[in-house]
């Protein structure tokens, strides 16, 4: 699966990743991990004090990607509500879910103080980053200025996660896309203008 040139190391943080996505905290155990990796055995315990220290990396890096996917929108050209439009409307595997939201479903990751901070961290960056944007778009003149931009970005990261949590629900994206129009709709009605955002493929 990996290619020769990545550490074992490396190789053990990106099974986790995967593992943890897929099957949850109790589900990753050390012989999926190294299996998934193509490690042998005794390496986990090589790199790593055990199977905690590995989720935390691994958790990590899962936040730092999401961090950089959202920034390379959110900090893209266009308009504050542009740029909101077009996080939104991003490329997702929306069936499989988000990566760092489902571990605020895994029991083992939430009573971990180590473990959920990462998420915990990362969700807090997301909606002050969101924020900003909204009030960057009222100063603008894009929002109106009755709306409260914490609310605003609170609403959209909630709506992006219940989305996800819709469509596994139904095995559709159908619900994902329905909430994100529904939402677009509702920051358009809230507009000075009152005009739709334009459409753009979800």
């Amino acid at each position: 699966m990996y290619s020769g040139g990545v550490s074992t190391p490396e190789r053990l943080i990106e099974a986790t990743r995967e593992l943890l996505w897929e099957r949850g905290y109790v589900g990753t155990s050390p012989k999926a991990i190294l299996q998934r990796a193509g490690a042998g055995q005794g390496s986990m315990y090589h790199h790593f004090t055990g199977k905690s220290e590995l989720a935390l990396a691994a958790i990590r890096r899962t936040a730092e990607e999401m961090r950089a996917t959202a920034e390379a929108v959110l900090g893209g050209p266009g308009s504050p509500s542009e740029r909101i439009e077009a996080y939104l409307r991003r490329e997702r595997d929306v069936l499989r879910g988000c990566p760092v939201g489902r571990l605020t479903m895994d029991p083992d990751v939430v009573v971990s103080d180590a473990l959920r901070a990462p998420v915990d961290e990362t969700l807090d960056w997301l909606c002050e980053r969101l924020a900003g944007i909204v009030e960057e778009g009222q100063e603008r003149g894009e929002f109106a200025s009755a709306l409260d931009g914490e609310e605003i970005a609170a609403t959209i990261v909630a709506t992006v996660q219940g989305g996800y949590v819709l469509a596994r629900a139904s095995g559709s994206t159908a619900a994902f896309d329905t909430g994100v129009r529904g939402l677009l709709s509702l920051l358009a009605l809230r507009s000075p203008s009152g005009n739709s955002p334009t459409p753009t493929k979800a």
